[in-house]
């Protein structure tokens, strides 16, 4: 997909939520093709962020138990 989204399961410690956030966030802004949402697409933009980022930790967490 991007070659530059950072790497979050790194060797010396678990992510942190702002990592997870920021990684969120761009991945929610490559998907939609904005940098910035208009006003009215903000809330959709922000809930999606929230979404993304509430299943990469869920995701990482399971990585970790296994």
């Amino acid at each position: 997909m991007c070659r530059s989204i950072k790497k979050l399961r790194l060797p010396d410690g678990p992510a942190t939520d702002a990592e997870i956030r920021e990684a969120a966030l761009q991945y929610v802004r490559k998907i939609s093709g904005y940098r910035a949402p208009s006003r009215a697409k903000q809330e959709a933009f922000e809930q999606a962020v929230t979404e993304v980022a509430t299943s990469t930790r869920a995701l990482l967490e399971m990585l970790a138990t296994k």
